[in-house]
């Protein structure tokens, strides 16, 4: 039995759960998502818990047990809670500021890079070198978070470049190790 399958999902106060045969409705005060589930398991509402269970024990119903008990309860707390991804700037001249609802970055290049907001994505920048994604979507959060931080990876000789709050990037030492 899968051990995160099998744990119920708990739904809290204002957010409403609507299973429709394969098709998973959330709603809440942030917002609504929904998701298409696949033929191996099965959602049911069991008073304030939602229960994912596989229809049989075959090899594809076990490996989508899981993955979609994870994706239902990411779903529930994105409604109610939200999620975030924070991104850090490191380097000389490189910041980034809002214009409007987009996000506009100056990383070294001869132009600056505009980002737009996608549906339900929104941005903060506390300060010229930290950036916040915003949104109900784990999935879109951390897929915004990866495209902004692949327009500099961080470099291991100085460090520069643009990651991930609390990323460690390992340091190399150079040509002056050589002797």
């Amino acid at each position: 039995m899968s051990r995160i399958g099998k744990q119920p999902i708990p739904v809290p106060a204002g957010v409403t759960v609507s299973v429709d045969g394969l098709n998973v409705k959330v709603s809440g005060p942030k917002g609504q998502l929904e998701q298409d589930i696949c033929k191996y398991v099965s959602v049911r509402q069991d008073g304030e818990q939602l229960l994912v269970e596989r229809i049989d024990d075959s090899r594809e119903a076990r490996s989508y047990h899981g993955l979609y008990r994870t994706l239902i309860a990411n779903m529930v707390i994105g409604v109610s809670e939200g999620f975030s991804k924070g991104l850090e700037i490191q380097g000389v001249g490189y910041r980034a500021a809002l214009k409007g609802n987009d996000l506009e970055m100056q990383l070294g290049y001869s132009h600056p890079v505009l980002v737009k907001a996608g549906d339900g994505i929104s941005f903060e920048v506390p300060a010229p070198t930290q950036i916040k994604v915003l949104g109900i979507d784990k999935q879109k959060v951390g897929q915004v978070a990866a495209d902004i931080r692949k327009w500099r990876k961080p470099e291991p000789y100085k460090g520069k470049g643009i990651r991930y709050e609390g990323e460690y990037v390992r340091r190399k030492l150079g040509k002056a190790a050589g002797n």
